[in-house]
């Protein structure tokens, strides 16, 4: 079996290459194959939105064969291993796959498992986290039905999917139980596994005012290690000292550590880090030239976003098409991502930035202002964006 591209995944960014490819020439028609075992695909920038009880989780689902492009072939197989060196694939089901040019597009791993104790409480016990589409009415169920007491909201100190989505939820949470009547017999506390509030200056000013004005406690440098529901303790461990440190809580968002893909980690493509190693202006693997990334499985050293992939897409298939003609790659990649911060419930800022955390601000305004435009904007206007224009390969 051969195909002149496998693409591996079929997430945001597999279901962006290959429609964008399918476009470009009917020649690719057939030749395009997306390995992928899911029934479903999620836009999950709305989960953030579930766990606060202003969208349905249902809208974030749809049928994985409603977005395959036509002309691909989709294989529903999960992969087990790369052989670059013979340029060929293998799935868990033993089918060996041979190729001309392989796009990684596996996405970012969920280790529930790292956190001691995490897997046995996670939806219960106050314990709840909007990283799963099973768990994310959890958040919901939690916000709503609290009583005043403790909530923490965590941030692992690994790279994660939208790493300003910890924050999110707790905004929207606070200001539910100020609207609630709660937040004078509250006390929210940001527990965080890393350094700073965000990692751009200009929304981080933002951000740390934001904070200060509506009295939420952070902890930086505070990596939950070990939870136990039934007792409503959560252990973290100091970075810098690492002392361990036991809070209470009454309720608890986790944001589980994550990594690269376990497949990856093992392969001849990973660095030394366990991510998929590219060219973090081509998207090209430095050591196999006919394999490209995209996504969050990626090393490019930028937020792992949905719209990072919107701008890398057209990176990488204009790099690949190249690729077959024997001519230079682009460098047109310089690591733009975004993280529409949801601060409140009709309340966003906007953060657009590059590699250099330098912002790159669509709007002709000041998109550290919290604006109800830009909540609109991502609630009803970026999932139409989403599936109607990037999965069919427009934009």
């Amino acid at each position: 079996m051969r195909y002149k591209v496998v693409i591996v995944g079929g997430g945001t960014g597999g279901i962006t290459v290959a429609a964008r490819l399918l476009r470009k020439s009917k020649a690719f028609h057939g030749q395009v194959v997306i390995l992928d075992a899911a029934e479903k695909h999620y836009y999950q920038p709305l989960w953030t939105l579930v766990g606060a009880g202003e969208v349905k989780r249902e809208t974030t689902e749809r049928d994985e064969s409603s977005v395959i492009p036509d002309g691909a072939v989709w294989r529903k197989e999960a992969i087990a291993e790369f052989q670059p060196e013979e340029n060929y694939v293998v799935t868990e089901a033993g089918t060996k796959i041979r190729y001309e040019y392989l796009v990684v597009a596996a996405g970012i791993q969920i280790d529930w498992g790292k956190v001691k104790g995490l897997p046995e409480t996670i939806g219960k016990n106050g314990v709840v986290s909007n990283y799963s589409y099973d768990y994310a009415e959890s958040t919901w169920d939690a916000i709503r039905n609290f009583k005043g007491g403790t909530a923490i909201f965590t941030a692992p100190n690994t790279p994660i999917k939208c790493g300003g989505a910890p924050q999110k939820i707790m905004y929207l949470a606070e200001d539910y139980f100020r609207k609630a009547g709660l937040r004078d017999r509250s006390k929210v506390v940001f527990a965080s596994g890393g350094t700073i509030i965000f990692g751009v200056k200009k929304y981080a000013n933002a951000l740390s005012n934001i904070v200060q004005e509506r009295d939420i406690d952070t902890e930086f440098f505070h990596n939950l290690v070990e939870i136990d529901g039934e007792k409503h303790e959560a252990v973290f461990e100091h970075l810098k000292t690492h002392e361990r440190v036991s809070m209470h809580f009454d309720m608890i968002h986790v944001v589980p550590p994550m990594s690269a893909p376990d497949f990856i980690k093992r392969s001849a493509l990973a660095d030394a880090n366990g991510w998929l190693d590219v060219n973090k202006h081509t998207l090209q693997h430095p050591k196999f030239a006919n394999v490209f990334g995209i996504g969050d499985c990626t090393n490019a050293p930028t937020a792992k976003t949905g719209a990072a992939i919107r701008k890398q897409a057209p990176v990488l298939v204009d790099n690949l098409v190249a690729a077959m003609n024997n001519k230079p790659l682009q460098e047109g990649y310089h690591g733009y991502s975004s993280c529409p911060l949801i601060t409140g419930y009709g309340r966003l800022v906007l953060a657009e930035f590059d590699y250099d955390n330098n912002p790159q601000e669509t709007f002709p305004f000041d998109q550290s202002k919290e604006r109800f435009s830009m909540y609109l904007l991502k609630k009803e206007v970026l999932p139409v964006v989403y599936w109607d224009g990037m999965l069919k390969g427009l934009m």
